[in-house]
């Protein structure tokens, strides 16, 4: 189901969100376009290259346990040390505790008992639809993702971080379990862009609470940036953050007294839906794929 790409531009309220520009250096997408804009000076380091998951799968070269378990999609690299420490690894039929074993190509890897292997990482970005609940599989039988997703790719894929079955927009999927913990961390995840519709306009005095922060059930939440997207209707707004909290937006205005009637994401950890038709998916080229590594 692949998207076809169209004519569409930008979003005015990504625009409307953007604020003003920083002195400080940073790398930034470009136009939601893949672009990516370099450090304002050069840096006297050089970057280390690491090698990626893809140029690991299918070398001859030894692997570390906790990685090898992180690129087949296992869990993360974090993780991963605990489930070696707690025996659920083997390796040639023996059980193997030790977070400093290098697998070698011909290792057989078990977790649980199951047979793994080191996958190719894949990269698939959505323009989703409402209606579809973001979860590969429901136990109710209602739609999901995985009917849209579902021949992205032989491998298996997860959306990364929350979306509510009536959200629309952005949505990113892999099987890349460390870069999905970094872009959903509580306080240095991704940054998501809205465009809200409420069923009221909002008052500036509820804007500025929203900015400077509000306190809900489960602590306290705030944006980090709120504009009208035309001052001539209040009932519209551009909204950034980076909590990940569940229904975090939808609650937020509830809060205050205000409904959502319509919550589509435009953009995530700079990834837009530009050129890409609701319900259909693309792959992310190499250059998203490393500013999603380095951000």
């Amino acid at each position: 189901m692949q998207g076809k790409r169209g004519n569409s531009k930008g979003n005015r309220f990504e625009r409307a969100t953007s604020g003003p520009k920083s002195d400080a250096p940073a790398n930034r997408t470009e136009g939601g376009t893949g672009k990516f804009k370099g450090p304002a000076g050069k840096s006297n380091f050089k970057r280390v290259k690491r090698k990626s998951a893809e140029e690991l799968v299918g070398s001859n070269e030894p692997i570390r346990l906790n990685r090898f378990l992180s690129i087949s999609g296992i869990c993360s690299r974090r993780e991963a040390d605990d489930l070696i420490a707690a025996g659920l690894v083997e390796i040639n039929g023996q059980i193997v505790t030790s977070m400093g074993y290098k697998v070698q190509p011909s290792d057989q890897v078990k977790y649980n008992g199951s047979l793994i292997r080191a996958e190719q990482k894949r990269y698939i970005l959505l323009n989703k639809p409402k209606g579809f609940l973001a979860t590969m599989e429901d136990a109710k039988a209602r739609k999901t993702v995985q009917e849209l997703v579902g021949k992205a790719c032989k491998e298996r894929i997860y959306p990364v971080g929350r979306m509510d079955r009536g959200t629309t927009g952005v949505l990113l999927f892999t099987n890349d379990a460390d870069l999905a913990k970094k872009l959903t961390h509580p306080k240095n995840g991704a940054q998501n862009i809205y465009h809200v519709v409420l069923d009221k306009g909002l008052s500036q005095a509820d804007l500025n609470a929203l900015v400077t922060g509000i306190t809900l059930d489960d602590g306290p939440a705030k944006v980090d940036k709120l504009n009208f997207i035309d001052e001539r209707n209040p009932r519209e707004v551009g909204l950034e953050l980076h909590m990940g909290r569940n229904r975090i937006v939808h609650r937020m205005f509830e809060h205050l007294g205000y409904q959502i009637e319509k919550l589509d994401r435009t953009n995530f950890a700079g990834l837009t839906k530009k050129n890409l038709n609701r319900g259909h998916y693309r792959a992310l080229d190499a250059k998203e794929i490393q500013f999603l590594k380095t951000r």
